[in-house]
């Protein structure tokens, strides 16, 4: 197994109260070759302040700012132009991935002549 990186995207709109639980269980992540992409979507309560304080902890998560609101779809087109990950997995900031999910989802795909795993 090749241990290939894996980008997850997670777009963020006023998600402070649910967005700690979601970031912990991503940079919890049995499988540890992974870039966490958020995208702060023009939010006005203290979720790019935790996300901040996050990427300052794990080098694995970058930020992208939307100056103002624009959408799930938006946020998540644009995290697409910067991912480095050979895969892309999705996660919204109101949910959060048990512990081997990013491990169970790559043995799924590349144990299998398949090229989507859900």
């Amino acid at each position: 197994m090749k241990n290939s990186l894996i980008s997850i995207i997670v777009p963020v709109y006023n998600a402070s109260v649910t967005l700690e639980r979601c970031l912990r269980s991503l940079v919890s992540q049995s499988y540890k070759n992974i870039e966490i992409i958020c995208v702060d979507d023009g939010s006005t309560d203290a979720s790019l302040l935790l996300l901040e304080t996050f990427a300052n902890l794990d080098k694995r998560i970058k930020i992208i700012k939307n100056t103002e609101n624009k959408g799930v779809a938006y946020s998540r087109n644009i995290a697409l132009k910067h991912v480095n990950g050979e895969y892309i997995m999705w996660c919204d900031s109101d949910d959060w991935y048990e512990k081997d999910m990013c491990k169970e989802m790559y043995e799924a795909i590349t144990n299998s002549d398949t090229e989507l795993a859900i």
